[in-house]
């Protein structure tokens, strides 16, 4: 079984040497690194450079800046392999990670969920979550929601002829790119698997995109995440049992809306009143019940 690592690069020249030397540390040798450089301006190159003179199975791929989305699709590709796995630059892997989720794959589902490790600047936090047998993308959905990470694209191992076949992509120049296509991914399997193996390490880093406070960064959060919202529910009202996916889009956005300061909210009102997002929260017991009615009461909605 043959593995493709998508590997985007841009500016991460302090983080790149672990993580690549991290996927060569591996025992299981029947995979390809496609690393697709996005137009880094630092000495992310030249680190590159010296592991393709060490290795001959890495693809490299060298582009303007066009933003991560179209980096991982450029990789997706150029990929030959039976699996896809997304590794990002500033992460890295356990040298056991290809040896592990090959002896996973033998009933070959559409998608594999492993576990991660939050990796601090003074701690290491392995996040613990229970695995669940094989199943289908509505039920696997249902059980990962509960997990502390739903749509990190990085957690899953995508069978190259289910990703391939549905002509799935990341969405270009938008945040958020995770929350607008992976619940999709998801509820569209007809077979996923989750495994308790803690494989990947994600680094907690300030100053990244996503920790932004910047205003117009927020604003430009916000609008990708109802843009994510209306993509989704156009997709899935298409689709059967998928109350609790579109339930999840609801509620992340209502979420992201909250966290606004009240100047930005103002902003937003009419368009989350306008959408009827609430109307999309499930009202199956009696927290969710109350959570809707407030929503309503906060926007004025004729109850």
């Amino acid at each position: 079984m043959k593995f493709s690592l998508i590997v985007p690069v841009y500016n991460v020249e302090k983080y790149l040497d672990k993580c690549l030397n991290s996927i060569f540390s591996n025992d299981y040798k029947n995979y390809e690194v496609i690393i697709v450089n996005d137009g880094s301006k630092d000495n992310s190159e030249e680190i590159i450079n010296k592991y393709i003179e060490m290795h001959d199975n890495i693809i490299y791929v060298k582009q303007k800046n066009q933003g991560l989305s179209a980096a991982r699709n450029e990789g997706v590709k150029r990929s030959t392999g039976d699996y896809i796995v997304f590794i990002d630059s500033d992460d890295y892997i356990e040298c056991d990670f290809l040896k592990i989720i090959s002896s996973n794959l033998n009933d070959k589902p559409d998608l594999l969920r492993y576990q991660v490790r939050e990796v601090y600047e003074n701690k290491i936090e392995n996040i613990y979550e229970d695995g669940f047998d094989l199943t289908n993308g509505i039920d696997a959905f249902n059980k990962i929601v509960k997990y502390k990470y739903i749509e990190m694209s990085q957690l899953y191992i995508y069978k190259s002829s289910y990703y391939k076949d549905n002509k799935f992509k990341f969405q270009k120049g938008i945040y958020h790119e995770d929350f607008n296509l992976i619940p999709i991914i998801i509820s569209k399997a007809k077979s996923i698997k989750s495994i308790d193996y803690i494989g990947y390490n994600y680094l907690q880093r300030e100053g990244s995109i996503m920790s932004s406070n910047d205003k117009e960064k927020v604003i430009k959060k916000m609008d990708d995440t109802i843009l994510s919202f209306n993509n989704a529910i156009s997709i899935l009202n298409n689709s059967v049992n998928t109350e609790n996916i579109k339930h999840y889009y609801a509620n992340t956005t209502l979420y992201k809306y909250n966290l606004l300061d009240r100047s930005i909210k103002r902003m937003y009102k009419n368009k989350i009143k306008e959408l009827k997002i609430f109307d999309y929260l499930m009202n199956n017991n009696l927290k969710r019940r109350i959570k809707k009615f407030i929503y309503k009461i906060k926007f004025a909605i004729n109850l």
